[in-house]
């Protein structure tokens, strides 16, 4: 799909067809697509599709005609029936006639663009365009970190319960996110350091204010996504110790019971033994049965006692 945007009077418009100075929006276009918009402007048509490639490494590359971005953006996914975090690639093409979006997936990053959210936003300004978009990112990776860290909130507060099976998979799933989201993130800073030193394009006089903001944004992520993988692996090794410190428990009670157990086998065991009546105790005593399951009883309730007091039950 092939979107057409332009700036007018503060108000982004989405018009019919390409106009110099508009914004091209392109999701998961078709190679037919992408022929077109790569013949109208003399584009490389493997760079217009480069961020299709969900592989594609962050980058920028510098033709004679066009400037080439490739960053990382968050999006949510399903991963073993869960909604997750992970990140694709959005190229930016940089032509004099026009700036070019591309990306598999209608991403939240544009949706603020397009439904005039963002302010001082044009489609003549590019480079400023490109900046702005780079802060939508890394704003929207702080946003995915909140809701990781409420995740996490949420399965640590089970702990005190009962926790499952299914909580240590949401676990996973949730450090997993946070390595891709660690890993884009320093991409993404990469790009950045590039892009302070990129001059090619006009700059506006707060462009430098605007690039400033983003740093200390995508920067603040960074460390961001270092604090939560430090209290997931904190998370995830109090379950550990949780799940350990049951197991134990189970079985000092299983030892515990066992032992109990073992008196009455024991006493049974002996009165059972195949020898002459006069030789076992109380053999002759018509009340036999009543005082050696006293006695049991009561061997079995003072061992009780002292494996309370032992705390082994």
């Amino acid at each position: 799909m092939v979107e057409y945007y332009f700036t007018e009077n503060k108000e982004t418009l989405e018009v019919e067809g390409f106009t110099h100075d508009c914004w091209i929006n392109m999701i998961d276009p078709t190679y037919e697509e992408a022929e077109n918009i790569a013949s109208k402007l003399g584009v490389d048509e493997d760079d217009l599709l480069a961020a299709i490639d969900l592989e594609e490494k962050t980058r920028i590359e510098l033709p004679d005609s066009y400037t080439l971005i490739v960053i990382d953006i968050p999006v949510t996914e399903v991963r073993n029936s869960m909604q997750v975090y992970t990140t694709i690639p959005l190229g930016i093409i940089m032509t004099q006639e026009a700036i070019v979006t591309i990306c598999a997936e209608d991403t939240p990053v544009l949706k603020t663009f397009t439904r005039n959210r963002i302010y001082d936003f044009s489609t003549r300004k590019k480079l400023r365009f490109v900046y702005q978009i780079m802060l939508a990112t890394a704003q929207l990776y702080q946003k995915g970190l909140y809701a990781i860290d409420k995740q996490r909130q949420e399965i640590e507060a089970k702990v005190h319960v009962d926790v499952e099976e299914d909580d240590l998979f949401r676990l996973h799933e949730l450090e997993s996110s946070l390595v891709y989201f660690a890993t884009s993130l320093r991409e993404n800073g990469n790009v950045l350091d590039r892009l302070t030193r990129y001059h090619r394009l006009k700059r506006f006089p707060e462009d430098q204010d605007l690039l400033d903001d983003v740093i200390v944004e995508n920067q603040q992520a960074i460390e961001m996504t270092d604090i939560n993988r430090s209290i997931l692996d904190g998370t995830r090794q109090l379950m550990s110790t949780v799940f350990d410190n049951r197991l134990n428990n189970v079985m000092k009670i299983l030892t515990s019971v066992t032992l109990i157990l073992a008196i009455p086998t024991v006493i049974s065991g002996l009165y059972g033994m195949n020898v002459r009546n006069d030789s076992i105790p109380l053999a002759s005593n018509p009340y036999a049965f009543g005082i050696i399951s006293v006695l049991i009883v009561i061997i079995c309730l003072l061992l009780v006692w002292i494996l309370k007091r032992k705390r082994m039950l």
